[in-house]
Parts: structure tokens; sequence; C-alpha cells
């Protein structure tokens, strides 16, 4: 399960960088400077660096068996899904509507749809796996 939840973290991570290159791509950086965005650039910044903090920390683990490192990839992902879900509501909220702007108005549902899910599966894995090896 550990290597499952490695995979499912590695493709959350494609994905993501597929949407940010996109954002990137269709004038996120400039938008910001402008304020047109409704992506804070805090959240933008920080929910990929927590993101690749825990997978880092979840690898250490995978090495070392350390059980502490587990539960600290755990609580990055606390940080990276609620930062996620902020940009996600941000981006439902404005998808396409009278008050639809910036950049990340081009991101396709399903790109956003099998990140969500792959990052939830993520998630639960990791959970699944910190209990299990709290247990012994």
């Amino acid at each position: 399960m550990e290597f499952a939840a490695l995979v499912a973290w590695v493709g959350a991570a494609i994905a993501g960088v597929y949407l940010l290159t996109g954002w990137l791509r269709n004038g996120g950086l400039k938008e910001q400077a402008t304020k047109v965005t409704r992506f804070p650039i805090l959240v933008v910044v920080g929910h990929p660096l927590s993101a690749v903090v825990g997978l880092v920390v979840w690898i250490a683990y995978l090495v070392s068996g350390e059980v502490l490192y587990a539960w600290i990839a755990f609580g990055a992902l606390w940080v990276v899904i609620f930062q996620g879900f902020l940009m996600l509501t941000r981006w439902l909220v404005s998808r396409g509507g009278r008050h639809a702007r910036g950049a990340e108005q081009v991101f396709p549902m399903v790109a956003v749809l099998v990140h969500g899910a792959v990052a939830v599966t993520t998630f639960v894995l990791v959970f699944l796996v910190a209990i299990e090896v709290s247990r012994g």
C-alpha cells in the first residue's frame, strides 16, 4: 500500500503540473500582477510546494521506515488538500459565470477532476499506511 500511495502521489503531481503549466501559459503570472486572477499567489505557490515537501517526506518514510515521516507526510497532505480545496472552490464559483476571470478559467474539467480524485486517493492511502505502521 505504501507504493500505491507513492504512485498516486506522483500521478496527482503529474496532473497538477499539467494544470500549473496551463495556468502559466494562459497568463497566470501576468494576471497576478494586475490582480485579475482569483487564485492568491501564496496558494498557487504553496500548493505545489507543500505537495513536493510532503512527497519528499513520504519517500524518506519509504526509505527509512520511520513512522514519524509517514505522519508528517500525512500532515503535509492536510495543507495541500486545504489549499487545493480553496483553489477548487474559487474555480467552481467563477468558472464560466458572469464573474469569470483569470487564467484558471481554461482548466479542463476532466483534468481538475482527475487531479482531485487522485489527490484524495493519495490522502486516504497515506492515512491508512500511517495508521497501519503505527500499530506495529
